[in-house]
């Protein structure tokens, strides 16, 4: 498909949103009716547009499952809102919220702490499972089989000395984090910096990422964090149920 080609079914695919008519899209874009009409019935073929009872068009299957991907982590991000900034007050740190995209973790919200500096995350950064407290926390809620196929998969990465890159060593934290509910990161994904995090389920049940309070290393120690461990729990319990989860 050329670049003309590309733009045209393009023009007709917006003008689509708003018209339903061949006659009205071919007016808006300018294309000739034989050209919409073409390109309107390739579309048809792929799903991204469906003929309506009365002869006009409209929006296909394909184009509504790829705005609700698209939406999803939006509207995520406004479902867990209320719980992390909940967790910022209640323990003091910076709070992150991140899905499970593949193989790894993306953040998609930050909630930082009233603190003098600011955590080096970033929204978009990926984040590898075994060297995080929320890539423990979701790894410690999978299935068996789904557990040992990601395990099987990812890359033991050092990060930094603390970093974890044995098989045994990480199996066994995560047993760690299964057996209490919640991860951590001992300056394992990046020096200065401890996480404790849990993981959040949707509304099939499924494990689709975490929330995690991160702190400077010498602000809290270990027993510190682990502490605040029932409190992340709890505030992930509160994001699942705010993505429509229940627990049977």
């Amino acid at each position: 498909m050329t670049d003309t080609a590309v733009e045209k079914t393009l023009a007709v695919l917006e003008a689509l949103a708003d018209h339903s008519r061949i006659t009205d899209i071919a007016r808006v874009t300018g294309l000739p009716k034989s050209t919409v009409h073409r390109l309107l019935q390739a579309m048809v073929d792929r799903g991204f547009a469906a003929v309506r009872s009365d002869g006009g068009y409209l929006a296909g299957p394909k184009v509504l499952v790829m705005a609700g991907k698209v939406l999803r982590p939006v509207d995520t991000v406004e479902r867990a809102r209320p719980a992390l900034r909940a967790l910022r007050e209640e323990s003091l740190c910076t709070v992150h919220l991140a899905m499970l995209v593949g193989d790894e973790l993306v953040y998609v919200d930050k909630v930082e702490a009233d603190k003098p500096y600011r955590m080096p995350s970033r929204l978009g950064m990926g984040l590898s499972v075994h060297c995080s407290a929320i890539g423990k926390a979701v790894l410690a809620s999978l299935a068996p089989a789904e557990f040992d196929a990601l395990v099987a998969r990812v890359t033991l990465t050092g990060r930094t000395p603390k970093t974890i890159t044995t098989e045994d060593r990480l199996r066994a934290e995560v047993a760690e984090a299964r057996r209490v509910g919640y991860g951590f990161d001992d300056e394992e994904n990046e020096i200065g910096i401890r996480c404790v995090g849990a993981a959040i389920r949707d509304h099939t049940g499924a494990v689709v990422g975490g929330i995690s309070a991160s702190t400077l290393a010498m602000e809290h120690t270990m027993d510190q964090l682990a502490a605040l461990g029932p409190r992340v729990l709890l505030a992930a319990g509160a994001v699942s149920t705010a993505l429509g989860y229940v627990d049977a």
